[in-house]
C-alpha cells in the first residue's frame, strides 16, 4: 500500500508570503485551477486511490473535494492532518516575525522541532497528532490512499522518514498540489533511514 501526500492548492496568503498555520484560508482562483489540473494529471497517470483523506482546513478540503469529484473517489475529512499552529505569528511574513519577535524567533529557529511559537505548537506537537492520523489511515485502508494536507506537515513527515534534521526541512519544501508517493511501511520510521528517492520507497514529484 502507498500513501500519496498532497499539498493543498494556492491561497492568497501563499502569494503574500503570510504564515497561515491554523488560520482557515480558502483557495484562491489559482488554487482551484491547480486542484483541477492535479486531478487531470492523476487521471492521466492512472493513479488508483481507494479513498482520499483530508485535513479539515478549508484550503485542503476544497482541494480534496475537487479531486474527489474528478476521480469519483470518496473524500473524508480527518482531524489531526491540519497545519502546524503558529499562534501569534499567523498572518505575518517571516520578515515581520523576525522584527516583532526577535528573541522568540531565534529560539524557535535554533530548535524548531521542539520550540513553540507564542501561543502556538511545535513541529513535534503537530507531528504527533499527524502521525496518529496517518497510522489510523494505514490501519483502516489496504489499497493506495491519498492524503491532502499542508506544507509543514509534509516536510516534517519526510524529515522523520528520512532521519533528516529539522534544520534541513526546507529541502522537502513542496509547492502547491505537489504529490509525494510513500510506501506505507515507511511510517515505521526505522532508525538511520536515508533519503534516496524512489529506491527508498519515496517518490517526490514537485508539481506532479
Amino acid at each position: 500500500m502507498k500513501l500519496y501526500l498532497i499539498r493543498h492548492g494556492q491561497t492568497d496568503w501563499n502569494v503574500l508570503g503570510k504564515i497561515q498555520g491554523s488560520y482557515d484560508c480558502c483557495l484562491n482562483d489559482t488554487g482551484i485551477t491547480q486542484a483541477k489540473q492535479l486531478s487531470e494529471k492523476i487521471i492521466e497517470a492512472n493513479y488508483k486511490f481507494s479513498k482520499i483523506y483530508s485535513s479539515q482546513q478549508k484550503r485542503a478540503l476544497k482541494t480534496a473535494q475537487i479531486l474527489s469529484e474528478a476521480i469519483k473517489v470518496e473524500f473524508v475529512p480527518m482531524h489531526g492532518l491540519e497545519e502546524v499552529k503558529f499562534g501569534e505569528w499567523e498572518g505575518l511574513t517571516w520578515k515581520e516575525i523576525q522584527e516583532q519577535f526577535p528573541i522568540e524567533y531565534d529560539e524557535w529557529f535554533n530548535n524548531r522541532r521542539y520550540t513553540r511559537p507564542p501561543k502556538g505548537e511545535s513541529y513535534e506537537d503537530m507531528l504527533q497528532r499527524v502521525l496518529a492520523a496517518i497510522h489510523k489511515i494505514v490501519n483502516m485502508e489496504v489499497s493506495d490512499t491519498a492524503v491532502v494536507t499542508h506544507g509543514a506537515v509534509i516536510m516534517c513527515i519526510l524529515c522523520c522518514i528520512t532521519n533528516t534534521p529539522f534544520a534541513e526541512m526546507m529541502k522537502f519544501k513542496a509547492d502547491n498540489t505537489t504529490i509525494i508517493e510513500i510506501d506505507s511501511e515507511k511510517f515505521n520510521f526505522k532508525k538511520n533511514n536515508s533519503f534516496k528517492g524512489e529506491e527508498n520507497g519515496i517518490r517526490y514529484n514537485k508539481g506532479l
